[in-house]
Formats: structure tokens, sequence, C-alpha cells
């Protein structure tokens, strides 16, 4: 594995250093304090929810008695038990806390226990007896569609003269595709401690990625207000969106059970319960028709997306949003019609997923672009390369939803990065092995990436900060974001300790707190550095200012305010002034100056109208590509990732090793999701309806085994065009999708087995089962040498 680093940082500054995560000592030593590592409080109890066994129906009679009965089960509640309101939904209120009669998917929870042993409590629900009017379930979109079952409207939209320009195109070509969703398969599952405080206030510790949503979801449901209750995360195990909306459930859960035993609640689901209770990525299904001329330039395209939101909307009208500003990836599309649904099934409900919809609006555009370039006897590469965006802001640089792309540095990334992987001797070098290997084929592609960064809900994109100075010139910060262990504490504090000029150790991060920091938005959309981080140095400035007029009166008017510079632990004003920061700093005390401040960001130049779907939802764009070599067995299916080359584009790196670590995780996630990750329900009988990949042994995340041989990321030298923190660029969703080259690669690799021209109808996740069935469904029948 070969990571270089761009060396565009000052050889002085503590930003842009690749300086390690701030908590790697206690990760690696064990000592780094997950929730379910604290102290428990004396009479804790542990609470567990029973789960439905129908996918559809209603509860014709539920009995708890034995549960109640159960030896240490100290109360059990059900949707009549909750004080205020019965729903844990963020947008919609149609996402129960505890199911009433109706029962929406097999798992869903339909009550609760709160216990004095994490075994007491699992033990009991089991002893529920339930019984159930079962209806037939809708388990898939095809049904979901049939019967126009929706969690919110279908959404249509045309943008350009599309059917002009399908009468003027040379060329025409239609297809489908489909792909699946993915487990978030964090490390930590979900787990919320709930401490009962002092005149009704609840303390409220809890793995989630949005602190805020939780104090108000959990204020709903007790009937209580915000002021009451106070949430706070220090570390997560993971989170890649599984954390942002899903958290809330267990956490009101074990909130009520608190709130009625007056005792300390802690709720932490199982791996099982936890993937058979939780939502996932919504799986895809596309049908297209494309229009485009001889050198493969995209005329017109005629879209329908339908995905599967599960039974509740959740987050799936953003993530359906942000699918349709990323069917264009880093293509100009000058006219396409579009229809976009969103089908309720009776599964459950889907949510965010490290790239929020994106990376199923790219996974379109390039089946697409890989069909024409089939069709046309051309190389991928130069269709994709034929229809990329302007460099320069012109007619073809304004996307579909409006925006004007001017910071695009797709051909150039995607030039350096052809050039130095030898694109071009590769793919006649696999042509060649193709031609002389009846089994094993090999397949190359090289696919970019555009990605557009903030929340596509305005309002989001704001964030806080608190930094104290204290008078021995240590600095505690806290914000609004949550780390989950991307490196997001790891960059604030570089950029703290940046505008102070001291050292590292010398500034501690506090947990994130919504008593400390309120109204925090989620850490999500990649932006967590983006807001937090200017929030950060907002504040750091706001004291450096005042640090900066004391200086000046200390000096009596002899220099100026922009005289005053700190850096390596001092305060020096030219000639005139010359002291540790300490030193400063407990002058400044003795003062009376304001030695600690509130930070504040809000993104500027954004704004998007939700029901038009125009607008500029985004600050910037983050680019990359990556060039895939695969190989595939013809005869099992099998697959392998023989080499992959990476450059990316993270503005002016913060922490390259961060940043290379984070393109590493996303693109082998990525990989995951589109190679062997599958979801798998039963269709049929009395458990209909019911997850069956629901733990290790059956639901297949990459491991060390499937990194590919050759593994080469580089960080592409670009600064960021907007006033970003330190011109960086957002990195954690935007690499997730660099894998899309895996799949096309196997795709180019099915393709050699095939007539010159036709279409692979290759399904993801790409497994041994879907890789066969493209090979039968596009030669008519099973490979010669099967």
């Amino acid at each position: 594995m070969n990571a270089r680093p761009a060396n565009s940082q000052l050889s002085g500054s503590l930003v842009g250093r690749a300086i390690p995560h701030e908590s790697a000592h206690l990760h690696v030593s064990g000592k780094a304090a997950y929730i379910d590592d604290l102290p428990e409080l004396a009479g804790t109890l542990h609470a567990a929810a029973g789960l439905s066994t129908c996918a559809r129906g209603r509860i014709k009679n539920l009995d708890l008695s034995a549960v109640r009965a159960y030896p240490g089960v100290r109360c059990v509640i059900t949707a009549a038990d909750i004080p205020g309101e019965n729903n844990c939904g963020p947008i919609l209120h149609d996402d129960p806390i505890i199911a009433g009669e109706e029962i929406q998917f097999y798992g869903q929870v339909i009550f609760a226990v709160a216990a004095e042993t994490r075994d007491a409590a699992r033990q009991a629900v089991r002893l529920a007896k339930v019984e159930y009017a079962v209806e037939t379930p809708i388990l898939d979109m095809e049904a979901a569609i049939a019967a126009e079952s929706w969690v919110l409207p279908p959404f249509a939209m045309q943008r350009g003269p599309v059917d002009a320009a399908f009468a003027a195109a040379p060329h025409h070509l239609s297809g489908t595709a489909s792909v699946g969703g993915q487990e978030h398969f964090y490390l930590e599952g979900q787990i919320s401690y709930v401490q009962p405080r002092e005149d009704h206030t609840l303390h409220l510790i809890c793995s989630t990625q949005h602190p805020t949503e939780m104090q108000q979801l959990v204020s709903h449901a007790l009937g209580w207000r915000s002021h009451q209750i106070s949430v706070e995360i220090r570390r997560m195990g993971g989170g890649f969106g599984g954390k942002e909306s899903q958290s809330a459930q267990w956490a009101c859960l074990a909130a009520i059970l608190a709130v009625n035993t007056g005792k300390p609640v802690k709720m932490r689901l199982d791996r099982d319960d936890d993937m058979i209770a939780t939502g996932k990525r919504h799986g895809f299904q596309y049908a297209w028709e494309s229009a485009f001329d001889n050198a493969g330039r995209l005329l017109g395209l005629k879209l329908e997306m339908a995905s599967n939101c599960g039974y509740s909307a959740d987050l799936s009208g953003p993530v359906n949003d942000r699918t349709i500003c990323h069917i264009d990836n880093a293509y100009y599309l000058d006219a396409v019609t579009l229809k976009s649904l969103r089908c309720k099934t009776n599964t459950v409900s889907n949510t965010a997923f490290r790239g929020f919809g994106g990376p199923q609006g790219m996974f379109v555009i390039e089946s697409v672009l890989d069909d024409i370039a089939r069709h046309l006897g051309r190389d991928p590469l130069e269709v994709r390369q034929t229809n990329f965006y302007d460099v320069e802001p012109g007619v073809r640089s304004t996307t579909p939803y409006g925006m004007t792309v001017e910071d695009n540095v797709a051909p150039a990334l995607v030039a350096e990065l052809a050039a130095s992987c030898d694109y071009a001797a590769r793919r006649a070098a696999i042509a060649e092995f193709n031609a002389n290997s009846p089994v094993i084929k090999r397949g190359l592609a090289l696919t970019p990436i555009k990605f557009g960064i903030s929340f596509n809900a305005t309002h989001y994109n704001q964030a806080g900060a608190l930094v104290h100075v204290y008078t021995d010139g240590t600095v505690l910060v806290s914000h609004g974001g949550t780390e989950m262990g991307q490196g997001l504490y790891t960059k604030i504090k570089q950029i703290v300790a940046q505008e102070f000029g001291l050292p590292l150790e010398d500034v501690r991060l506090s947990s994130t707190d919504t008593s400390r920091v309120a109204n925090t938005s989620a850490t999500a959309a990649s932006s967590g550095a983006d807001l937090n981080g200017k929030a950060s140095q907002n504040a750091c400035l706001n004291i450096k200012a005042r640090l900066a007029a004391f200086v000046v009166d200390l000096c009596n008017g002899k220099v100026a305010a922009t005289d005053v510079q700190f850096a390596d632990g001092r305060v020096k004003a030219g000639d005139a002034y010359d002291a540790s920061f300490h030193e400063l700093v407990m002058a400044a005390y003795r003062a009376r100056i304001q030695l600690w401040d509130a930070g504040f960001y809000k993104t500027p130049k954004i704004h998007f109208d939700p029901v038009t779907k125009l607008g500029r939802p985004f600050f910037y764009f983050a680019y990359g590509a990556s060039c895939s070599e695969v190989a595939i067995d013809t005869l099992t299916g099998e697959s392998r990732v023989l080499r992959v080359d990476v450059l990316h584009d993270v503005g002016r790196s913060i922490n390259p090793a961060l940043d290379i670590g984070q393109i590493e995780g996303g693109f082998i996630q990525g990989m995951g999701w589109l190679t062997s990750e599958e979801l798998w329900w039963k269709t049929e009988g009395a458990q209909a309806g019911r997850l069956m990949s629901h733990a290790p042994s059956t639901y297949k995340i990459p491991t060390a085994s499937d990194l590919p041989e050759v593994f080469n990321v580089r960080l592409f030298d670009n600064a960021n065009v907007e006033d970003s923190i330190h011109r960086s660029k957002a990195v954690g969703e935007p690499p997730f999708m660099l894998a899309l080259s895996v799949f096309q690669a196997l795709r180019d690799a099915v393709g050699a087995t095939l007539p010159v021209g036709s279409q692979v109808r290759l399904s993801a996740p790409a497994t041994p089962e879907a890789i066969l069935a493209a090979l039968a469904a596009a030669s008519g029948r099973l490979p010669e040498n099967t």
C-alpha cells in the first residue's frame, strides 16, 4: 500500500501535518471509554425491546404477564405508556417509538423492558405471547410500485429540450439496473444510557451523530421541554449515518423507562437486534433511455429511479433529493427527465448512510456511460472524459438543479491519474490477457467523482463552538460535532492550537454536550470539520482580538493589533512585546479581560428549494478518481480486486494521515456495498419479511483479505476555491464513491466474455451469483466452459 500526502503546507504549521488521531493511544491500549465502558451508577437498570414477528398486520392480543413476572424485571412499557408523542421520526411523524396496534415490519418494537441485569431483560422479552392478524406485506419495490405505495409522493422534473434531443440524436440505448442496500455495521451498536437528575431533568449519554435531535425527540416523547434534557457523547465506535436519526428510538425508550422507574437505564442492542430493527442504505432500481452522438456525448437522458424507503419516511426525502443532485456526477446533462419514486415497503425504515443518496445517483450515470461506450466500441474512459463539465464556467457548466460548476478540476485530476497508473498500457495488456484466458477474465475501469459538500437542508449548515482559555495558558474546546473515529476532534485540536500558536498538548477537546453548545447540526454531509472547524476558529479569533488589544495597551499604543503574533507558545509584537502565552493570559485575567468565547459559523452562498429542486445546495465540490483492476472466475463467479489507484481532492489537507485513512476506509466500504454486502429477507411463509442476513455469519463486509494487493492513494494538489477552513475540503463521504470503479471494472470483465457491443446486465452487489447471472443473461446461456 502506497500513500503519499500532498506537501502543500508550511513546515512550521500544525495545520497540514500528518498527526495521529487524538485518541489513537487510547484506542490501541483499550483505554478509550465508550458508553458501555463507563462506570454504571448504583441501581442502573438494563433495557431490552420486544420485537414483532410479523411484517404487516395488527396485534390482536399482547400478553405480557410472563414478561412482568420474570425475576429482575422492574418495568414493562407499551405504546400506551408513552406520556408524550409516540414518534421518533426526524421529519414526518410517522415512525412510532413503540408500535400500537398496527405492525409495519418484522422486527418492529412492540414493548420494552427494564430489568436488573441485561440478561434478565433479554430473557424476559422472549416470554411475550403475541397474536397477530396477519396481512400480506409489500416487501420489494416492484410490489410497492404496483400498489402505488409511497412514503412520500413521487417527484418528476425536466431540464432542457428532452424530446428534441432524442429526435435529433443518432444513437439511442435503454437499460435497467439495480443496487442493493447496505448495513452500517458500526463496531459499537446502538446504545443510550439515561441518568435521572434532580428537578425532573435527565442526562443522556448516547451514541449518536445528532445530539440535539436526541434532545428534542426525547423531550417530545416525555412531554418535557428541551432545557430539562442534556445529551452527551465523547466518541462513537462508528456511525456512517446509522446514528444520525436511528439512535433516537433507543434513546427515547431508555428515557421513558428511566422516568417510569426513577433509575438510570442503559439500553444496548446486540448485533442481531441492531441489524433487524435499524434502517440501512436505500436500495435503488433504475430504468433509463439515453440519446447520444458518435463520440458518446450524452445528448438526452430519461430516467426513472425507485428507492426502497422501508415503512416510514425517516430521512428518505433528503436522501432522494441528494440522489437527484448526483445523477450527473462529473458530467454535463443537457436534457434530462427524471422520475423519483419513494417506495413504502414493509421492511425496516431506511436511513442515512455515508454518501446519503449520492452513491446511488452516481451509480446509474456510470452504468449509462459504460453502456454507451460498449455500444460504440469506445474506451469507457474516453466517453467519460467527453461528457465532463467544462473547466471554465460556460454553456456546459450548469447542473440539472441549476448550480454552476465553478471549480471543475475533474478533467485535470482524471488525466493525471490515467497517466500515473498507466491506464492505456494496462488496458491493452488486459485485452491481450483476456484473449488468451478462457476462464479468468480481467477488467479495468477509471471513474471520477464530483460530490457536493453541504446539507441540502440549508438550515443545518451552521455550527457553534465554545473555547475556554485558562490562566495557565491551556485551552478547552467544546463544539457541536461528534467524533465517530473520523478524526474530527483531532482536526479541531490542530485548528485551535494553530490559532493560538500552542503545542497540541495544550489544547483539549471536551465531549460534545448540548448543555455546552446548543442547537447543533448532525455530524453528517461530510461537513463536520468545515462547520465546527470554522466555528472553533471564530471563537479563537474573538479571544485573540481581545488579547491583541490588551498587548497594544501594554505597549502604550506603540504597536498595532495587527503586529501581535501568536506562535511557538509565545506572543510577540515586534521588539515592543515578547511573553509566553501563559504570561499574557495571566496578565489579561488580572486585567479582567474575557478569556473565553463562543464561536459561530454559517455556510455562505447556499440556497435550495426543496419543492423545485433548484438552487445552489452545495458550497463547493470535492473531486476524485479511482482506477480499479479486477479478475473474475467465469466458472464460479468469484471476483478479486487486484489493484486500485486513487487520486483524491481534499483541498489543502488539515491532516493528510487522517484524510488518507478516510479515503482508504471509504473506498473499501464502498467496495463492500458493490460486491459482497447483500441484504436478504424471507419473502414467503410465516416469516415473510424477516431479515435473514442479520449477523456477521450471514452478512459479508470486506475484511483485510479483501484489500487489493496494490492500493495506491495520493492526494491531489488543489486549494479549495471557497473560503473553507484553511482551504481544505471534506473527506468523509466522497471517497466512498471511488469504489464505483470496482463495479465498472467487474462489468468490463463480464463484458470480455460477450460479443462486442453487448450490454452487461450486472446488478449490485456483484456477488458470485450476480456475476454468473450477468454472464448468462447477456449470452443467453452459461459460458461453454461451465
